[in-house]
């Protein structure tokens, strides 16, 4: 039975799943825009054109937006497709965290009760 909401796109998940692409997008977030050299100073064990290849992979997924100022590449995070992650897929999966929530909410208070 298909789903009446529509699934986040799967360039985005695929990025996402890569622990650099991952920390790329925490730097991105914390400095509105780095150039691609900052970038790949942060990652001094992985070679130049594998941040490259990281960030053209964040581009074409449109996790990030690529600017060419003079000689520099300049990068910076588009936060629209995290949301339309957040609020088309990951968002229906909160109910369940509130009902786990609520289970341990009344063990606790069961076990409050019997001992108090």
């Amino acid at each position: 039975m298909p789903s009446a909401i529509s699934s986040p796109p799967d360039a985005a998940f695929g990025a996402l799943g890569d622990p650099t692409r991952r920390r790329v997008l925490e730097l991105l977030r914390d400095q509105p825009t780095l150039t691609a050299g900052q970038l790949a100073a942060e990652f001094p064990a992985i070679s130049r054109p594998s941040v490259s290849k990281h960030l053209r992979i964040l581009r074409e997924a449109n996790l990030v937006i690529a600017e060419q100022v003079g000689r520099e590449w300049h990068y910076r995070l588009d936060p629209a497709p995290l949301a339309a992650i957040h609020h088309q897929w990951l968002s229906t999966f909160l109910p369940l965290f509130d009902e786990s929530l609520g289970r341990l909410k009344i063990r606790v208070e069961s076990r409050q009760r019997r001992r108090g």
